[in-house]
């Protein structure tokens, strides 16, 4: 498959095990290849007669899977896990064609997806409560049990890793999950939903919808849905956390972030540099945890940004589908438009552009709509300035001079968001210290953007709460339920 040819030509729903149109709508959406600007697909947004079927298809699903052992449902996953494997180039180039990543990244998404599946059947058969020995031989118990039909609401820059680290965890526990992706990016998802009814799953365990901001509103507010878990802006968060509460649902909320990224002058400026790129550039900088705000100690700033500045000027830029190709186009248009905004702002308030920053053209003429810019690294950055305060999720990377820890720990917390830090220094007693004091829900020592699906994942202060990966997140899909057992008589007070 190539740049420019791919075409959507099947439904984008699935429901009860099999791709269907939605049974009403609430207007129609279009989805774009980036590279191109080519419309991909056409689809109708899916009305609330259309998230009621999913649910009762969902409940009527987890009435089966919630009866499985936890090794039953391992099994399941773990096929659903080899598939992905065996079609991971596949599941790659369609998440490349509608995201606009590279190709290369969208391999390490998929291989990150099928690891998570293997983590999660890898502890399906371990949810247990525990035994507590009560005076006069009763006693009491605790049994984890799912909640129902869980519904995941995903983000536009990670397509299908976003749904499998939702739907991962809510399966092992037991539960059933209706996926609704960005409608931006509708593809891959659907792909998903295939793979987990070819591994066994029953019919309607894992049902999608698709649609914008109306169809999220009929999920959260749908009365037999018990959790929302959410990836996204900090608005929509808010939004959906105030609908999902009126049902007192339980949320999980992975937001935004303008994350510090602090490089002292006795680091590796090698592997920090690397570290830097990292963190600014994957996915075209569309990353919430992405540390934007890199603080660099003064006697190493003109070093660091010398080789920063070479480094990213050297960043492959062009068709996203290419292996060679490390920076593919933006989401779409006017998002191009948003970024390319913040760095003219940043220029009026005295930031340097250092390099990039502006549109770029690729040579091949059928990428010529495509929505593709230069990374851009600023100079002369301060922290008052909107380019550093606020989120930009694009490729511009602020740097900010800094001398000692005390003033570098002050200036990175203070702001709203608290969803990932990152320091790079060759003193291991002051790595672990600057961790501690850093309010960040996901903090990196000599390294940045690196996602083990062992490890959680999630936010502090305004970038959310809950988190994704890990053991702790079975907490997060299932409910203690506890047994009290009277083996005597009852003693009333009455």
């Amino acid at each position: 498959m190539s740049t420019g040819s791919f075409t959507v030509s099947q439904p984008l729903n699935y429901r009860g095990g099999k791709r269907v149109q939605p049974a009403d709508g609430s207007g129609t959406e279009e989805a774009y290849e980036p590279a191109t600007g080519r419309v991909i697909a056409t689809f109708q947004c899916s009305g609330e007669k259309e998230v009621d079927l999913a649910v009762q298809s969902a409940k009527a699903a987890f009435k089966i899977w919630r009866k499985k052992s936890g090794m039953e449902r391992s099994r399941i996953l773990l096929e659903a896990a080899r598939i992905i494997r065996e079609r991971r180039d596949e599941i790659a180039t369609v998440e490349t064609i509608n995201n606009g990543k590279s190709i290369f990244e969208a391999g390490f998404d998929i291989d990150i997806s099928w690891q998570c599946l293997e983590y999660y059947a890898g502890l399906a058969g371990s949810m247990a409560g525990e035994h507590v020995q009560l005076p006069g031989g009763s006693f009491g118990y605790t049994i984890r049990e799912p909640l129902g039909v869980c519904v995941g609401i995903g983000a536009w820059n990670y397509p299908f890793q976003i749904a499998v680290w939702k739907s991962a965890p809510a399966l092992a526990c037991g539960n059933a999950m209706i996926f609704k992706p960005s409608p931006f990016t509708p593809v891959s998802v659907v792909l998903l939903a295939e793979i987990y009814t070819e591994a066994g799953v029953p019919p309607g365990l894992f049902n999608v919808v698709q649609g914008g901001a109306a169809t999220g509103q009929f999920l959260c507010q749908h009365r037999d849905v018990a959790k929302v878990s959410f990836t996204g802006s900090v608005p929509t968060g808010k939004k959906i956390m105030e609908l999902s509460s009126q049902g007192i649902k339980p949320v999980t909320l992975e937001l935004g972030g303008k994350s510090p990224l602090i490089i002292f002058s006795d680091c590796d400026i090698e592997n920090a540099v690397k570290g830097a790129m990292m963190a600014n550039f994957l996915t075209q900088g569309e990353v919430c945890c992405n540390g934007t705000r890199v603080f660099v100690q003064r006697e190493i700033l003109d070093k660091f940004t010398e080789e920063v500045v070479k480094q990213t000027q050297k960043i492959k830029i062009g068709d996203p589908l290419l292996e060679n190709t490390r920076m593919g186009p933006l989401i779409n248009r006017s998002h191009l438009q948003r970024v390319l905004g913040f760095i003219e702002q940043g220029k009026k308030q005295g930031a340097k552009v250092l390099c990039g920053g502006d549109l770029y053209i690729p040579e091949d003429p059928k990428l010529k709509d495509g929505y593709y810019m230069k990374p851009c690294i600023l100079g002369n950055c301060k922290d008052d300035m909107t380019c550093v305060k606020e989120e930009i999720f694009g490729p511009v990377m602020s740097i900010l001079p800094f001398d000692t820890e005390t003033e570098v720990l002050e200036r990175a917390n203070d702001t709203t968001f608290g969803l990932a830090a990152g320091v790079f220094t060759k003193d291991i007693q002051r790595a672990h210290r600057v961790v501690a004091e850093l309010q960040a829900g996901v903090c990196y020592i000599n390294n940045y953007n690196v996602s083990p699906v062992e490890l959680p994942f999630g936010g502090y202060k305004m970038s959310g709460f809950g988190r994704e990966n890990g053991r702790v997140t079975i907490e997060y899909y299932s409910q203690l339920k506890t047994v009290c057992v009277e083996m005597g008589d009852v003693e009333s007070v009455f």
